[in-house]
């Protein structure tokens, strides 16, 4: 999976957890970035990533989750 079909499939993913068609993701997007981003749907998110992805993500690596591009390098990681 490219690096840009990866942010398609995380945008997608996103509009869904947020019911929302607006959102665009770029590597420097945070939770303050998108209304609504709270540590419930930081959770919410994780879990869908895990799912979609068929991965895990250590409790390590989502404590150092600052911005999307941390977590499409943790997806990279994870899925190569």
């Amino acid at each position: 999976m490219t690096e840009h079909e990866l942010y398609d499939s995380l945008t997608a993913l996103f509009s869904e957890i947020f019911l929302r068609d607006d959102i665009a993701l770029a590597a420097t997007t945070t939770a303050a970035d998108i209304d609504g981003w709270d540590s419930f749907k930081q959770i919410e998110i994780v879990m869908a990533v895990e799912e979609r992805f068929g991965i895990r993500l250590l409790t390590r690596e989502i404590d150092s989750l600052k911005q999307v591009g941390d977590l499409v390098a943790a997806i990279n990681s994870k899925i190569r």
